[in-house]
């Protein structure tokens, strides 16, 4: 059933793309891109029917903007076009910082100001350090407040109330969300923050934030198939885990809407990044200070990366059964959105991004070249084998001049910066270390700070 799934179809945004613009998406289709190109080897490229095949996700959708509009958008696997609605995840976040931000020019709300002034239902706890909470410093996380993100609900489970998530209370799954570091002093993502800016605006206009959003933002920015209420029926990407099994129900449900519940399309997110970046939707005083970095590179509600023409804004997002991201260039020429409904999305997402980044000759987000380290086959031979800690397992093979390395059900390729440190090709593994003992005999290897031990 999933390798029916697989074999896909394209869907074509519209007729009226013209054959130089067809010509292009093409050469991004047979372009996608490792993040490293190993020095004096020919360039590695994929199709992107092969990566979904590999990566394990259905459906993927990409919109790409040159000269500063929609150039073209489609959509790869059965029934998938552009109009497709997938779930931004934490792409929702940007979308309810304009929001809020909007309601600041409105006087409605202060960036300033303790945000308890204004909130009716819940009130955030004090903290250690009795300082007040800002809406500013939530949007930018350096409010101290906890909860990084949400998994969601089944269809089936009770579904709690804002308040309910809030406090930590059944039937919600996730913590209680309070300050426990010092207000203003670190950047710590929290989507626990964004729920708090999610009950604020409904407490402020005494309206569904949903509604709120709609008509603040995303019918001002021309965003016809984006909601944060359930997709209409049949628009909808189902999501797929990454041992590439549906998700039972079809998707998981947010009621973290502020955080994680945007159903959306790439073309709809393109036209958000535009009407941002051209102030469209803020007056211009105000759109510099949403894309200014608070702390480590993150504004109010966006990420910034990069610096001169290589300056870009944009996010990510991770929900059950969706990985997707979004970046556009503060000239406001170039950038892309990819949407994919698996959980390995992430790796064929990015590897999208690269291929249009080469085709179009972005300043950045380019794959990187590296020195590799040449090993002989003992020294690679000595390296292989089944290493564990607890419930994770790895096999470890070796092919040519570099390691496969098999865990999660996918293979995955790491080539040697030295003889013991691995890096990987793909997009998502961590780097590889292995150790070896006083005779030299190797005993294990350290993955993302977890020690595994050679079986």
């Amino acid at each position: 059933m999933v390798i029916r799934i697989l074999l896909f179809t394209t869907c074509v945004a519209s007729s009226l793309i013209s054959a130089p613009i067809a010509d292009r998406a093409g050469n991004v289709e047979k372009q996608l891109t490792p993040r490293l190109r190993i020095d004096g080897q020919p360039a590695v490229q994929w199709a992107i029917d092969d990566r979904q095949a590999l990566h394990k996700v259905p459906a993927v959708s990409v919109a790409v903007i040159n000269d500063g509009k929609i150039e073209w958008a489609k959509g790869y696997g059965a029934g998938i076009s552009p109009q497709t609605q997938f779930q931004a995840a934490s792409i929702s976040k940007p979308v309810a910082a304009m929001t809020a931000l909007r309601m600041v020019v409105r006087g409605e709300l202060s960036l300033d100001e303790d945000v308890n002034k204004r909130l009716k239902s819940w009130k955030i706890p004090q903290n250690t350090w009795g300082k007040p909470v800002t809406l500013r410093q939530i949007l930018s996380h350096t409010a101290g407040l906890t909860v990084h993100g949400f998994p969601g609900y089944a269809k089936t489970a009770p579904i709690p109330t804002l308040v309910q998530i809030l406090n930590g209370e059944k039937p919600a799954n996730t913590e209680a969300v309070v300050v426990d570091v010092e207000p203003g002093s670190i950047y710590r993502y929290s989507g626990g923050g964004y729920e708090v800016v999610q009950l604020l605006i409904e407490d402020v206009t005494g309206k569904p934030f949903a509604q709120v959003v709609k008509s603040l933002v995303l019918e001002p920015a021309g965003m016809k198939d984006s909601g944060y209420d359930q997709p209409l029926p049949g628009k909808a990407a189902l999501a797929y885990n990454g041992k590439g099994e549906p998700v039972s129900g079809g998707w998981h449900v947010y009621p973290e809407q502020a955080a994680a519940g945007l159903w959306t399309t790439p073309s709809d997110l393109a036209r958000f990044l535009l009407a941002v970046n051209a102030s469209k939707l803020l007056p211009q005083s105000m759109t510099t200070d949403m894309l200014t970095p608070v702390k480590d590179g993150y504004a109010l509600g966006f990420g910034i990366e990069g610096s001169g023409e290589a300056e870009t804004f944009g996010h990510g997002g991770s929900n059950m059964g969706y990985r997707c991201t979004a970046t556009l260039f503060r000239n406001g020429r170039q950038g892309a959105v990819v949407m994919t409904n698996g959980d390995n999305g992430d790796a064929i997402a990015n590897e999208l991004v690269r291929a249009v980044a080469q085709e179009y000759g972005w300043p950045s987000h380019k794959p990187v070249t590296m020195k590799v380290a040449v090993l002989s086959d003992a020294q690679l031979a000595a390296l292989t084998g089944e290493f564990q800690d607890g419930n994770m397992k790895v096999r470890v093979t070796s092919g040519g001049k570099s390691l496969k390395v098999s865990a999660f059900g996918q293979v995955f390729e790491f080539v040697p910066k030295t003889e013991l440190h691995f890096i990987p090709l793909m997009d998502g593994p961590p780097e590889l270390l292995f150790d070896k003992d006083s005779d030299g005999k190797v005993t294990g290897l350290t993955a993302a700070g977890r020690k595994l031990k050679k079986l």
